[in-house]
């Protein structure tokens, strides 16, 4: 999907994804300290919003400019006087952006071509501090056949392994790369997640 799809799917009425924050944003970041955040493909922006309640001072990015409006709206109506520290924005995640200036940078549900992909991996490890983290949660390729949810298309699926080789040879260190299962309210099993944790160098 493009840019002009994702703005005709944001478009709708309601929100697209929860509300609530990832359950692995949520439990790997509440061990770190508050720092300055980039949230690649934000979408509506239920990470970065949860990242600023926790104190996190936090960049959103998302190539549909829809997005970035319903996140920035949703901020204004949530985040009160911490609404301060979300600056949201259309950007590529494929681009390099600022250099060693983030604490954490985010890519959720970011699934993309292998060259995009390695791109958006060099950008992220770029934009982060030293002995800052990238945190990549991804649909796995079992997902397909033994959980629920996510793309359909396995070429852009994200196993640890998959993780792991587009980063060869930037300078980050591996904390953690693992497959864990997601409940899924309303589903008969659980959804398949890569969580890869990165500390850069």
């Amino acid at each position: 999907m493009d840019a002009t799809d994702w703005d005709a799917r944001y478009a709708g009425a309601d929100l697209v994804w929860s509300a609530a924050p990832n359950v692995w944003v949520r439990e790997l970041t509440s061990r770190m300290p508050s720092g300055r955040a980039l949230d690649v493909a934000a979408g509506e922006g239920r990470n970065a919003l949860w990242l600023v309640e926790q104190d996190w001072t936090v960049t959103a990015t998302d190539f549909s400019s829809v997005a970035v409006q319903r996140m920035s709206d949703i901020a204004d109506q949530r985040l009160g006087s911490m609404r301060e520290h979300l600056t949201t924005l259309v950007g590529d995640a494929t681009a390099d952006g600022e250099h060693s200036a983030y604490d954490l940078v985010l890519l959720c549900y970011l699934h993309l071509p292998d060259d995009e992909w390695r791109a958006a991996m060099r950008a992220a490890t770029t934009a982060a501090r030293p002995g800052g983290h990238v945190l990549v949660i991804g649909h796995a390729l079992r997902n397909l056949t033994e959980g629920v949810g996510g793309p359909q298309d396995p070429s852009i699926l994200l196993d640890p392994e998959g993780v792991l080789a587009s980063i060869e040879g930037l300078p980050v260190e591996v904390e953690l790369a693992e497959i864990r299962e997601r409940a899924v309210e309303g589903a008969d099993r659980p959804a398949l997640d890569t969580v890869v944790l990165l500390r850069r160098t």
